[in-house]
């Protein structure tokens, strides 16, 4: 079933979703209130209203499964049932069904759900000891004491049952059997409606319906309902905009006026210099009688100027306060609740238990908190990884927990806390915990670290290597967990949204994962650097504190240039070098020398961790649109994405996380040189180039080595891949595409298989232009796509800058 009209199917979408949405919540209130009766009527206005709806909108297979849910619930209304897990399994089962529907109705995408088989097990409400022949006595039962209210939904199931029958005599004519596969009666109460009497094979009713939270790891919200006062807000500011804005045009009359009078000045100026040629014998008094004249003009015109600039600052300051406040009002029709996507999360926690024969309580804080609408699509796969990994790693099973002096039943947090424009969600269980040995093991079994280098790291650190891809310390595979993937995803998703999160355990009490994201999207504010003669721009959520540094406060710790901060030793590094960027000779010698020994300083911090920066310069702090890469840059190291500022300069943004794993990574000789002598080395960066055409190889080469890059080449992948391997670490591989021996998509794939090369920025140049082509690159793990149909040099130094 399909609404047709656009208009009633997006209503029937909306209203549907409301409505079954609350019966889920109120399922499950009702599953652990039974006796609460305000529950019971609640369920039964909703259950009503939805099967109206369905009525009115001919949803017939929902209409004729939410009445069952009526009736079932009057039954207990009244005390004929009880509220028993099995009875709630049903109701569940039956609320899944109809969600289905439901979404075939608005998408037309079939729902796959047998009505027939799901109304059986909804008759026998839990009760599996009941008779087959006593389930469809009830539904005959039903049919004649309510018909005139059921017929519909019985011609329904009538019309499907012959189809069934037919298909089953058709069979039974080819194999010349008889069928016995269903037994018809009349029903008394009305001789021309058949009531059919299946026989129902075991094996056609499903044991349960795949539960709606589970449906996919896709979650979007259509819709955002707003409150007619907030609309009215706007439309009252879109009026004081416009009249703003016939204020402004109106200063272009005050500019043609001021213009006007410079005119006629200067042409009554060249007339009276005209006279007084003439009237030499009055030449004095002409002068001074023209002298006269300019300085009453010029004060005429500074009145004009001055006139002008007051009624410009008056609009801009007019316009700038519509702008934020049109700004902030449209942001905030963007924010929903957090318990729109919390309430997802009860239901699926309750299944799951159930699953893994564990008692869990869920408890949610902070649902009342607005958060953008993206934050709310984006987060739910983050939530529902760690609510899974929770209840399958983190929740021990019921006897464990008695063992350890525990309570039997577990609880998990999902908790919300606002700061200002930042929101921390919290995801908290009080299970066994992270195992630190574990992920040691397992760090050093995949290669990650050597016990050597783990020796060496903070708690915190340890902690963090479980959101590496693919790392798990789960042996064996289960329904819930354990493929290794969910972690990764978590990190991932978090980071797109430019926000961080950390992790604190501790051993049989529980864990803790903590993010922290902005409640809006589309602004940020941003700290604005200079490095080596260019801006970026910083997050002000990870900046935390700005300092000048002295020469002699720094010092070597571990082989690492260190300073004293806060009692504690923090590591510092140079933008500049972070970034891999070629220092100009400009950048070299504007370096702090031993007659200004102080230099800016930044204090990065993404939870736990911290990072001393130094830049060039501390420019401003500036309110910026963050624009994302493009698809075909998929992933710059350091980079999260683009802005304009208010010079119309294109600013990058910096990632304070990848600047943090980048000097987790980069070794102290790196910047010895520079903490030195306080000047940095020009050193050309090492790009391998890949290319079996010798004229483009050349031609590449030239342009190459023109915008000051060491070049190596190779003529095809496998001569590039033992290059690669031979010469040690390039700051970038430039390759074609079509190539004998290995192509550069297999090239591209090799070079990606390594660890240490995950972060080497690869530019494909090909003339394989097509979307597929580009698509392919991308799967491979290039970070850029370059046709040579429309190659322009410019654009392959710019990409190769932005990469490096």
């Amino acid at each position: 079933m399909y609404i047709e009209d656009e208009e009633l199917r997006t209503l029937y979408r909306d209203a549907s979703k409301d409505h079954l949405d609350k019966l889920e919540a109120g399922f499950l209130q009702l599953e652990q209130q039974p006796d609460d009766l305000t529950i019971l009527k609640d369920l039964l206005r909703a259950t009503h209203s939805l099967k109206g709806d369905s009525r009115m909108l001919g949803v017939q297979d929902a209409e004729t499964l939410t009445h069952q849910l009526e009736d079932l619930l009057s039954s207990v209304e009244q005390g004929q049932r009880e509220v028993t897990p099995p009875f709630c399994d049903c109701l569940y089962q039956g609320l899944d069904a109809i969600r289905k529907i439901a979404h075939e109705a608005v998408t037309g995408n079939p729902s796959n759900v047998s009505v027939f088989h799901v109304l059986a097990q909804l008759m026998n409400a839990g009760d599996v000891s009941a008779p087959e022949s006593e389930v469809l006595g009830e539904y005959q039962e039903l049919a004649e004491t309510d018909l005139a209210d059921h017929e519909r939904m019985i011609l329904s199931t009538v019309e499907q049952l012959e189809r069934q029958l037919e298909s089953a005599e058709n069979e039974a004519a080819s194999d010349q059997t008889t069928s016995d596969v269903f037994a018809l009666e009349e029903a008394p109460a009305h001789p021309e409606i058949i009531i059919p009497r299946p026989v129902i094979p075991e094996t056609a009713i499903p044991e349960k319906l795949e539960p709606a939270a589970s449906l996919g790891e896709s979650y979007q919200i259509d819709t955002v309902r707003v409150e007619a006062t907030k609309l009215d807000t706007l439309m009252t500011q879109a009026g004081e905009l416009a009249v703003t804005k016939r204020r402004i045009t109106r200063r272009m009359d005050d500019v043609d006026k001021i213009l006007s009078f410079w005119e006629g000045w200067v042409r009554d100026n060249l007339v009276d210099r005209l006279n007084v040629g003439e009237q030499v014998p009055q030449g004095t008094e002409s002068l001074q009688s023209l002298q006269q004249i300019t300085e009453d003009r010029l004060d005429q015109l500074g009145d004009l100027l001055k006139q002008l600039r007051t009624n410009a600052y008056e609009d801009s300051a007019q316009l700038e306060t519509l702008s934020n406040d049109l700004e902030s009002g449209i942001l905030k029709l963007r924010q929903l609740p957090l318990s729109s996507m919390f309430s997802l999360f009860p239901r699926m926690v309750r299944d799951l238990a159930k699953e893994q024969g564990k008692t869990i309580n869920l408890v949610i804080e902070g649902g009342d908190i607005q958060a953008d609408k993206r934050i709310l699509e984006e987060m739910k796969a983050p939530l529902t990884h760690l609510i899974r990994n929770a209840i399958d790693h983190g929740i021990e099973a019921p006897s464990e927990r008695i063992a350890m002096d525990k309570p039997p039943k577990a609880t998990v947090w999902l908790k919300a806390h606002q700061r200002g424009s930042l929101i921390d969600i919290e995801v908290v269980d009080d299970g066994r915990g992270l195992s630190l040995e574990s992920i040691k093991r397992t760090a050093v079994r995949r290669g990650v670290h050597t016990e050597a280098a783990l020796a060496k790291m903070s708690r915190e650190q340890i902690q963090d290597l479980i959101f590496m891809p693919g790392f798990s310390t789960r042996s064996t595979v289960t329904e819930i967990s354990g493929r290794g993937v969910g972690l990764d995803v978590v990190r991932v998703n978090v980071e797109r949204l430019k926000g961080a999160i950390q992790v604190n355990s501790n051993p049989a009490q529980g864990c803790t994962f903590r993010f922290t994201l902005n409640t809006s999207l589309a602004t940020a504010s941003a700290l604005i650097v200079a490095a080596n003669e260019t801006s970026y721009a910083i997050p002000v959520e990870s900046v935390e504190v700005m300092m000048r540094v002295e020469r002699q406060d720094i010092f070597t710790l571990e082989g690492s240039p260190t300073i004293n901060f806060q009692g504690q030793p923090l590591s510092i590094a140079w933008l500049s070098e972070l970034l891999q960027m070629p220092v100009s000779v400009t950048a070299r010698l504007q370096r702090p020398r031993i007659d200004h020994p102080s230099i800016s300083c930044v204090v990065l911090k993404v939870g736990a961790e911290r990072l001393g920066v130094f830049v060039d310069e501390l420019i401003d702090q500036q309110d910026i649109v963050l624009k994302p890469h493009s698809k075909l840059l998929k992933r710059v190291r350091n980079i999260s994405g683009a802005t304009i500022l208010g010079t119309g300069e294109v600013c990058m943004v910096l990632s304070p996380q990848d600047l943090i794993r980048s000097v987790s990574g980069t070794s102290s000789k790196e910047f010895e040189p520079m903490f030195t002598e306080w000047e940095h080395t020009i050193t050309k960066p090492r790009v391998l180039l890949v290319e079996d055409s010798m004229p483009i190889r050349t031609q590449v080469r030239r342009i190459l080595e023109g915008a000051g890059y060491q070049v190596t080449i190779a003529v095809d992948g496998l001569d590039g891949l033992d290059k690669l391997q031979q010469e040690g670490m390039f700051d970038a591989v430039v390759s074609d595409v079509e190539m004998p021996n290995l192509d550069g998509l297999g090239l591209t794939s090799r070079i990606r298989e390594e660890t240490k090369y995950e972060d080497l920025p690869i530019v494909l140049v090909t003339t394989l232009a097509e979307d597929d082509d580009k698509r392919r690159g991308a799967d491979a793990g290039a970070n850029a796509y370059i046709t040579k149909g429309d190659f322009d040099q410019s654009l392959l130094i710019d990409t190769l800058r932005r990469l490096i």
